[in-house]
C-alpha cells in the first residue's frame, strides 16, 4: 500500500496559490485513477483505489499547511505506512510520498527526495514533528522566488501564480503526477533517475 499526501490549505481563497500545489497534484491525480477523495477519520480528504495495479491511497489534509503533521500520522496508523526498517533519520516510512511547494527550486523544477529535512517548509516540519523522523520521501514542486526582494516569502506562497507561470501550471502538474506514478510503480531510486536529472 502506497499513501501519497499533497500539501496545501484547505480554504477556497487559497485554492490556486503556490503554497497549494501540493492539493492539485493530489486532485489531478484522484481525476486520472478515478479516486475519489471524501472527508474521514484522518483530518483528511482521502480515497483509496489502484494505480495501474497498485494499491494506492491519496489524500488532502484539512488541518491547514502548519498542522500537516497531524493529519498525516492519522493517516500512517490508519493504514499502517510505517515500514519496521531502521533508519538515521528516525524510522522508515519508504511507503508514504509528500507532495509539496518549494520556493529554493525554480518554477517548474521538481525534485524528488528519500528523506531530508524541512528546509524550512513548516508542512513538511510539522509532519516530521508529528512522525518522529524524516525518514519519508518528499516531492518538492518548484514555485521559485519572488522577483521582489523586499516581498515577503508567506505572503508570496500564499498569493496565486502569475498570468504567464498559468500558461504552464497544467505541464508542470501532469509532469508532477508522473513522477508519483514511477514513484509508486518502480520506487524512489528509479523517480528520482528520471526526474532529477530531467530536472537539471
Amino acid at each position: 500500500m502506497k499513501l501519497i499526501v499533497g500539501l496545501g490549505n484547505p480554504a477556497r481563497i487559497y485554492t490556486e496559490s503556490r503554497h497549494n500545489i501540493g492539493f492539485s497534484v493530489i486532485k489531478a491525480l484522484s481525476k486520472i485513477y478515478k479516486i475519489p477523495l471524501k472527508k474521514d477519520n484522518t483530518f483528511s480528504l482521502s480515497g483509496k483505489g489502484k494505480l495501474e495495479g497498485e494499491n494506492l491511497i491519496l489524500a488532502l489534509p484539512l488541518t491547514f499547511m502548519n498542522l500537516s503533521g497531524i493529519a498525516v500520522s492519522a493517516l500512517t496508523k490508519k493504514y499502517k505506512i510505517d515500514l519496521p526498517r531502521p533508519s538515521r533519520a528516525g524510522r522508515s516510512l519508504d511507503n508514504l510520498l509528500v507532495v509539496c511547494d518549494d520556493l529554493d527550486l525554480g518554477f517548474g523544477v521538481i525534485k524528488i527526495r528519500p528523506s531530508g529535512s524541512s528546509g524550512g517548509h513548516r508542512g513538511l516540519g510539522s509532519i516530521i514533528d508529528s512522525l518522529g523522523s524524516q525518514g519519508f520521501p518528499r516531492l518538492r514542486v518548484g514555485i521559485g522566488r519572488p522577483l521582489q526582494a523586499r516581498t515577503d516569502a508567506a505572503s508570496f506562497v500564499l498569493s496565486p501564480f502569475a498570468k504567464k507561470e498559468k500558461e504552464k501550471i497544467k505541464e508542470l502538474i501532469e509532469n508532477a503526477c508522473d513522477c508519483c506514478r514511477v514513484w509508486v510503480k518502480k520506487g524512489i531510486t528509479e523517480s528520482m533517475n528520471i526526474f532529477n536529472r530531467r530536472s537539471k
